[in-house]
């Protein structure tokens, strides 16, 4: 167990610095111009000379990468994320401020998605080749090739400018003081992204776990089970559940990285204040510090989720155990 510990401590740490280099990186190669992108062309066509060069040295346009990186990794050890140039506040209160926003969207479909998933995986699999099956697996295929903005697009013409059933967007609504919203108004704000974000992400789990569950009703001890007299619903419910719960728990876990990257596209089309729209300011804006704080962010929290499913991997499955045990 220490050595599988120091094992993952090792990977976080080369995990974190690969991807804020990449981050660096992608930033310094873009075409983007942070100074025109944040000023406009107008008026720094319009500016001085001098004036140009004030602002370059204030986005840091001309400073090497090497130096930028070495720079801010030096504060980053320290403690110190930066100041995001296009909020003008220090990179921690942004992401401070928007994840609240971020996480409680990806949690909410990220459940409802496990949730969902698990049960129709089941229940396709245990009506192999019947209508309910056809039925799962058509909507899992259709779900899984279609992309997530266009859903959320869909979603938004149909239920909240035909039916008006949801706001057309943000997490509160338009004119109200921070102070005077209340919990009932931030889920009716909730509702319709994490709807999009969890139907999008049922398919792969679904798949999955209809595909267990013929194996698991193949079985041998299911067949012995079955002789006994016990119904396909209680051989699950008895002997077959914890095998299933076992990939399940896996993807479940490893689709966190899914469902972050597609609560950026989420987050755009309703105009969500979290994580994912900061990012994409701060990636049109050339705002290196921000991007790289959500970078290493979203990574701790994907490496979070992976080291979660493998814990409870070897919890469900003791020969895991045994086996981290020994590394």
């Amino acid at each position: 167990m220490p050595r599988f510990i120091a094992r993952n401590i090792v990977k976080f740490v080369l995990l974190l610095l690969a991807v804020s280099l990449v981050a660096f990186t992608l930033v310094s190669v873009s075409p983007i111009d942070p100074v025109q992108a944040n000023v406009g062309q107008a008026a720094l066509v319009n500016m001085s000379e001098a004036k140009r060069a004030q602002l370059a040295e204030y986005w840091g346009a001309n400073t090497p990468l090497w130096e930028r990186y070495a720079n801010w990794l030096t504060a980053f050890v320290q403690g110190d994320l930066g100041m995001s140039l296009r909020y003008n506040a220090p990179v921690a209160d942004v992401i401070a401020a928007r994840a609240l926003n971020s996480l409680a969207l990806m949690a909410t479909a990220w459940a409802a998605s496990g949730v969902l998933g698990f049960a129709l995986g089941i229940l396709a699999g245990a009506n192999r080749g019947r209508l309910v099956d056809r039925i799962v697996k058509g909507y899992c295929f259709l779900l899984a090739s279609v992309p997530t903005f266009w859903l959320g697009l869909v979603f938004l013409v149909v239920f909240s400018v035909q039916l008006g059933w949801f706001p057309f967007g943000f997490s509160v609504p338009i004119g109200v003081s921070a102070a005077d919203v209340t919990l009932a108004d931030a889920l009716h704000h909730l509702a319709l992204p994490a709807l999009t974000l969890s139907v999008v992400g049922v398919a792969n789990i679904a798949l999955h776990t209809r595909e267990k569950t013929i194996d698991v009703l193949e079985s041998d001890y299911v067949r012995f089970a079955r002789a006994r007299g016990l119904s396909t619903w209680g051989v699950l419910r008895h002997h077959g559940l914890r095998n299933l719960a076992l990939p399940a728990i896996t993807l479940q876990f490893a689709s966190i990285s899914e469902i972050f990257g597609g609560s950026v596209l989420v987050e755009q089309v309703f105009s969500y204040p979290g994580l994912g729209q900061a990012a994409v300011t701060a990636g049109l804006g050339g705002d290196v510090a921000l991007l790289a704080g959500i970078a290493v962010f979203s990574a701790a929290f994907v490496f979070a989720g992976n080291f979660i499913a493998n814990v409870l991997y070897g919890v469900v499955d003791p020969r895991m155990r045994k086996g981290a045990g020994r590394a």
